[in-house]
């Protein structure tokens, strides 16, 4: 009983300064929560958790925090929440209205920031081979062209080429039609045989073997390591819980992407529903006063969508909006 009661009063002070950002006294968790006994047994519980490393207590006389391995303990065996129906509404009703894999991705990153109040991380996804659908030329002045190439599976590729010399339309217009007509529904050695044979037809425009190497580029998929993010002003907002000293070098991590992205790579091969990463879990000194939560998506759960913020943040929120976007996701993605 006193080791449910110490985690009772562990779940109050993690709640109570993730709402404050004030620490939490035994005086203050008598009067608001229903804990069934008196400070002076608060108290007790609260030396023991000091004690046990769970909580810290900043200054003398003031009230105890939680550490790193309390904010632990409670995302382990505490911390447990449903996401809002209002929420999963939301979520249904913003990335229905996606276009493509692109579309997808900067829109479940917008949402997932706007859930959780903290930085959201998208991971693209593992690409796969997958058919053309249709290419695209779209002329960028006299010199150059714009390659679209959009997929089966949704995901839209685009790449600038140079023309050369200039290309009369009724040879630019041909390019196009012609080009559908080898690529459409093929991939794999069919594509790259058709494709082979367009470019080296006679009288062929001088840059089709150009356009012909970005559309097998795209059809043939490949793991892209790319991660997209929104909400970084989130970090800046009054009562983050960081300070301005400690933003910038957030910021610089975030920036360089590889550090971010061995960091899902290492969460991803952890197989758990939803991973969190709280404060000196990140290896990264810049990453130290931050918690990441993410989860998998996608046939492969290869990839991760994730939201990182102060270690001060709410557990249970951001870890049951991440989980329903993820679910979001790998529904999207695999059909």
């Amino acid at each position: 009983m006193s080791e449910e009661r110490r985690h009772a009063v562990l779940r109050a002070i993690v709640e109570g300064y993730v709402a404050t950002h004030e620490p939490v006294g035994s005086k203050a968790l008598a009067e608001t929560r229903a804990l069934g006994v008196s400070s002076a047994t608060i108290r007790n519980d609260m030396a023991i958790l000091e004690e046990e490393g769970f909580i810290a207590q900043p200054h003398t006389s003031a009230g105890r925090i939680p550490t790193d391995k309390g904010y632990r303990l409670f995302v382990d065996h505490l911390a447990a929440s449903a996401l809002p129906e209002a929420h999963k509404r939301a979520i249904g009703t913003f990335l229905s209205d996606a276009v493509d894999l692109n579309d997808v991705v900067e829109r479940s990153v917008r949402l997932l920031s706007q859930l959780t109040r903290q930085v959201a991380v998208v991971q693209y996804p593992s690409l796969r081979e997958s058919a053309v659908r249709r290419v695209e030329l779209v002329r960028l002045g006299a010199e150059h062209a714009l390659v679209v190439v959009v997929s089966a599976d949704a995901r839209v590729d685009q790449q600038t080429i140079p023309l050369g010399e200039a290309t009369p339309d009724e040879a630019f217009e041909r390019a196009v039609r012609d080009i559908n007509e080898a690529a459409q529904g093929r991939t794999g050695a069919a594509l790259e045989k058709a494709l082979e044979a367009w470019a080296g037809s006679p009288g062929q425009v001088p840059w089709a073997a150009a356009v012909a190497s970005i559309v097998v580029t795209a059809a043939r998929g490949g793991t892209v390591e790319r991660v997209v993010f929104a909400g970084t002003s989130n970090l800046a907002r009054a009562g983050s819980g960081l300070e301005a000293d400690t933003i910038a070098p957030v910021l610089d991590a975030l920036e360089e992407q590889v550090v971010l992205l061995r960091l899902l790579h290492e969460m991803a091969a952890g197989g758990d529903d939803v991973s969190v990463r709280i404060g000196a879990e990140t290896h990264h000194e810049a990453l130290s006063r931050t918690s990441i939560v993410a989860a998998a998506y996608g046939r492969d759960a290869s990839s991760l969508v994730g939201a990182l913020g102060p270690t001060r943040m709410d557990y249970p929120g951001t870890m049951a909006a991440v989980r329903a976007v993820a679910r979001y996701l790998s529904r999207v993605v695999e059909l």
